[in-house]
C-alpha cells in the first residue's frame, strides 16, 4: 500500500469542520465527496460518523492511492473505494445515485469559475429530498472586509493561473439558485474560511 499525501491545512481544519457537521448532519446517511485531495478528511469524517457511508472521489487519478491508504491506515469499512469525478462532466456516477451530503472543501478557488456552476447543477441531481451541500473555504463577500491573509492568497493564486482565485459568496448563492439550491446556513471557520451548507429551494 502507497504511503497517504499529507496536507498541513487539511489536518489543521478537519476538526473545526467535522464539529460543524456532527450539528448539521442526522445520525447516519449517505455521503459524497467532491475532490477528496488526500483522503484526511473522508478518514476523519467516517472515523467519527461511522453510521454513514462515504464515497470519496477527486479528479484526478493519482490521488486515489492516497485516499485508499488514509482509509485502509484508519481501518475503516464505512467508506468505498475512491472513484475519479470531473464536476465538469455530465454524467457524475453511474444510475444517478443520491446522497444526503455532498461535501467539497477547498475546490472553487483552485479551478475555473465554470466548476461552481457545475458543481451546483451535479449536487442538484445528486442529492436526496431533505439533502445537504456543503462547501468549505475562502470567500470574498460584498458586506464582510477581507483579510489581508486572503487577499494575498487571490494574488497568488490568480498569478499561478488567471482561472484562479478566491470566489465571491454572492456570485456562488446566484449559481446554487439557477441550479436551484439556497444558501441555508453561514458559518465563520478559522483561518478566514467559511462553512456554507445549501439545499433545494423550496
Amino acid at each position: 500500500m502507497p504511503q497517504p499525501n499529507f496536507s498541513p491545512a487539511a489536518d489543521r481544519n478537519k476538526q473545526p469542520i467535522l464539529d460543524v457537521l456532527l450539528k448539521v448532519l442526522p445520525a447516519q446517511g449517505a455521503a459524497l465527496e467532491i475532490a477528496s485531495g488526500t483522503g484526511q478528511h473522508v478518514a476523519w469524517f467516517a472515523t467519527a460518523l461511522p453510521q454513514w457511508t462515504w464515497q470519496p472521489t477527486d479528479a484526478m487519478p493519482a490521488a486515489l492511492d492516497s485516499i485508499a491508504a488514509w482509509v485502509a491506515e484508519q481501518g475503516l469499512h464505512n467508506v468505498r473505494p475512491a472513484l475519479v469525478l470531473d464536476v465538469m462532466a455530465p454524467e457524475w456516477l453511474p444510475g444517478n445515485a443520491k446522497f444526503d451530503l455532498i461535501y467539497c472543501a477547498n475546490m472553487l478557488h483552485i479551478s475555473p469559475w465554470a466548476t461552481c456552476a457545475a458543481l451546483m447543477r451535479g449536487a442538484a441531481r445528486h442529492l436526496t429530498p431533505g439533502g445537504v451541500l456543503v462547501t468549505y473555504g475562502p470567500y470574498l463577500e460584498d458586506d464582510v472586509p477581507t483579510s489581508e491573509g486572503n487577499l494575498s492568497f487571490d494574488q497568488s493564486l490568480r498569478a499561478q493561473d488567471p482561472a484562479w482565485g478566491i470566489r465571491r459568496r454572492e456570485d456562488v448563492e446566484q449559481e446554487a439558485a439557477r441550479a436551484g439550491l439556497r444558501l441555508l446556513e453561514r458559518h465563520a471557520m478559522p483561518a478566514n474560511n467559511l462553512l456554507l451548507v445549501w439545499d433545494r429551494s423550496s
